[in-house]
């Protein structure tokens, strides 16, 4: 099953963090993406001020800069990730370090077997 991770930003997170002895985003993409093999894709995404949304109303095209959902938090990233079930993503998602800084919503793919 694949999984879409979704990497954000927590705006009830500290500002201050605890000494943190998590592993750092290149120990995680190693282990998940060399080690396990678990990782298909991901990156950063540019900031959402550079997003641009499209929606079709009434035939016309709508183009508007900006993202759509207005909110204090932020998608900065995304990785898609293949394992066995949610359990499994959720062990991978916490390992993360953006869990313990931020945020990381895991979203099942829905596969259309193409």
């Amino acid at each position: 099953m694949q999984y879409l991770f979704l990497i954000g930003s927590a705006p009830d997170a500290p500002a201050e963090t605890e000494a943190d002895d998590g592993p750092t985003i290149e120990e995680w993409a190693r282990e998940v993406y060399e080690e396990r093999g678990a990782g298909k894709m991901g990156d950063r995404l540019r900031p959402a001020s550079e997003a641009t949304t499209v929606r079709i109303r009434r035939g016309e095209t709508l183009v508007t800069d900006g993202p759509f959902v207005e909110g204090s938090e932020y998608i900065g990233g995304f990785d898609v990730i293949e394992c066995e079930n949610l359990d499994e993503a959720v062990e991978i998602a916490a390992k993360h370090p953006m869990a313990r800084h931020g945020l990381i919503e895991i979203r099942p793919v829905w596969s259309l077997g193409l």
